[in-house]
């Protein structure tokens, strides 16, 4: 029991417990603020996609050291199916502008938006830009690839689209939080100020 203003007042095992683990988690959180969420997001994403999509991109540059600007049949294949269709796979007989580009463009975002957000690097920025990515990666498996999306939430095993979005919420989470202080932005931000 205590007195407030004269009262007597009966304290509450609850409420005890309650600020304990307030206190608990505030302590907590001020441990982890500004490192570990960020941190957490890029290691995941490092874990599952890094590997992905550097693959998926290695499939795609043509032969030698400019290779990345000649891509394989193969990547007009999986970028952009009805047109390599319509050129019988043969990549001269595709326009440059804007097949080529959009070909280009996408096998570098493979290479480096990975890389980047694995590093910290720009990092709000390659993430949001990496979403991207994945929202027009799935609409072309879904249209062009004959993909079945799924429902999101149903009881069978992930499907594609519960798939995506388990890939967009790391990324998602960098793009509002940041890389954190463990990160290449932290680093050029230090020496920066």
């Amino acid at each position: 029991m205590s007195t407030r203003d004269g009262a007597i007042v009966r304290s509450n095992p609850l409420h005890a417990v309650a600020r304990l683990h307030e206190r608990a988690v505030a302590c907590l959180a001020a441990l982890v603020d500004g490192w570990l969420i960020g941190l957490c997001a890029r290691a995941l994403f490092a874990a599952v996609l890094l590997p992905y999509y550097i693959n998926s991109a290695l499939t795609k540059p043509g032969e030698g050291v400019f290779g990345i600007f000649s891509p394989r049949a193969g990547a007009f294949a999986q970028m952009l199916p009805p047109i390599a269709e319509q050129a019988s796979y043969d990549t001269s007989a595709i326009a440059f502008v804007p097949w080529h580009l959009i070909v280009i463009a996408g096998t570098v975002s493979e290479f480096v938006l990975p890389v980047l957000i694995a590093l910290g690097s720009f990092t709000r920025l390659s993430a949001l830009a990496m979403m991207g990515f994945i929202v027009v990666q799935t609409a072309v498996d879904i249209t062009f690839h004959a993909t079945a999306p799924g429902m999101l939430f149903n009881t069978r095993p992930l499907e594609l689209l519960d798939h995506r979005l388990l890939w967009l919420f790391p990324l998602l989470v960098l793009v509002i939080k940041g890389a954190g202080s463990v990160s290449v932005d932290a680093w050029l931000w230090r020496r920066l100020r």
